[in-house]
């Protein structure tokens, strides 16, 4: 069963950090590329920063400068780092597979509050 963990999500300050986690399970997650999407109140779903099997990166120009994806395939983990967080960051933050046009299913989710 493909399983996909989030954590790491919480309230915090204007300007502050956070780092995300992925956890996969029930599939190889190093032969997919990866996926950030997130979904602010009211909203529907974007997605704002993805990783491929090689580690090549890309970012909506909303998160780039600001956040990092990186992946830990033996750990089976997607990690996100994201910095001088803004009000307009405030979403439930999801990982998921990319296939080139879609992204498959996510998890639960993992709630940030940027809020002061």
């Amino acid at each position: 069963e493909v399983q996909l963990v989030e954590s790491g999500g919480g309230l915090v300050q204007p300007g502050g950090s956070l780092r995300l986690s992925c956890a996969a399970s029930g599939f190889t997650v190093g032969n997919y590329d990866m996926v950030c999407v997130r979904q602010a109140p009211g909203k529907g779903p974007e997605w704002f920063s993805r990783i491929n099997t090689s580690g090549r990166t890309l970012y909506a120009d909303s998160v780039k400068d600001r956040f990092a994806i990186s992946r830990n395939n033996a750990k089976k983990t997607l990690y996100l780092q994201m910095s001088s967080l803004k009000v307009e960051d405030t979403a439930v933050y999801y990982c998921a597979t990319w296939d080139g046009s879609t992204w498959g299913q996510r998890g639960q989710g993992t709630q940030v509050t940027v809020s002061a």
